[in-house]
């Protein structure tokens, strides 16, 4: 009987060991997987932030004053945001408007 148990439960041990070592494989790669699609997902997004942050023209403004009392006279609420980048006001710093 005890013999009989024993053989039952070394068998048991072996079907698990030969379903687990394939699964737990698996779920490996599958981990490293996830983890690369996660990095790859984080450096496009960072990349794509910084496309439309480069496309903010406040720097290149005549009325920028790169102070951090007030960046903007015109628009203080939306200088150096994403808000800005279609601004109405927006005269390049290099701009003198003519008189007549």
């Amino acid at each position: 009987m005890l013999q009989a148990l024993h053989l039952v439960l070394y068998e048991l041990i072996r079907l698990w060991h030969q379903v687990s070592v394939p699964l737990c494989f698996s779920l490996a790669w599958l981990l490293v997987g996830l983890i690369a699609w996660n990095l790859w997902s984080a450096l496009r997004d960072v990349a794509a932030q910084a496309r439309q942050m480069h496309d903010i023209p406040c720097a290149n403004c005549q009325f920028f004053t790169n102070t951090h009392f007030l960046k903007c006279p015109v628009h203080p609420s939306t200088a150096l945001s994403a808000e800005a980048i279609n601004c109405p006001d927006y005269q390049a710093s290099g701009y003198r408007a003519l008189e007549e």
